[in-house]
């Protein structure tokens, strides 16, 4: 669904097909979650109306704020903090 959803605005995705030996569960949870919690909601005018939505939603909202059950249930803000920060071993 949101493979035709692209190809109606005309949009060429990235995505491989089902069973794929190389597919990423993780990006496709990304876009599912994406057109349930974002893209179902409402219309936009203009592509840039629905770009900057899309920036927001991730910017503001899913890399900050929303959990993650695949991150131990952080956002990636936070998970990237705690556990590619620590600090250098020394020698």
């Amino acid at each position: 669904m949101f493979g035709q959803r692209l190809r109606a605005a005309g949009i060429l995705g990235s995505m491989g097909t089902v069973g794929d030996a190389l597919d990423n569960a993780m990006a496709e949870s990304f876009f599912a979650t994406l057109q349930v919690e974002l893209l179902d909601r409402r219309r936009w005018d203009t592509r840039n109306q629905l770009a900057q939505a899309i920036f927001e939603w991730i910017e503001v909202f899913y890399n900050p704020v929303r959990r993650h059950s695949a991150l131990d249930y952080h956002s990636p803000v936070t998970y990237r903090q705690r556990h590619h920060t620590a600090p250098a071993a020394v020698a």
